[in-house]
């Protein structure tokens, strides 16, 4: 029980990862996929994120976090066989 409750962990909080990093790889791209063009994304973004009122704010919120649960369902969908651990089958010769 305690080994499908850590790859249960594993799974969501890799799943997490891997969308996060898919939104940093969406500023990367529109940086021009250069360091210095990343940062003027993320230094533009936050300078208006941080003027704007709370209602434009709370609006952003709720885009992200669609946009967040539209990716974190596409990847689940691609890592589907990944989600319950592996089981040995019964007449397979263990190694190891």
């Amino acid at each position: 029980m305690l080994y499908s409750l850590l790859h249960g962990l594993g799974f969501v909080a890799s799943t997490l990862l891997i969308t996060w990093g898919l939104f940093c790889l969406f500023f990367l791209a529109i940086g021009g996929f250069s360091f210095d063009g990343f940062v003027h994304q993320l230094n533009n973004f936050t300078t208006r994120y941080v003027a704007a009122d709370p209602t434009r704010t709370s609006a952003f919120l709720n885009m992200f976090a669609i946009a967040h649960m539209i990716l974190s369902t596409a990847v689940i969908a691609l890592r589907a066989d990944r989600i319950l651990p592996r089981r040995d089958e019964e007449g397979a010769p263990r190694h190891g």
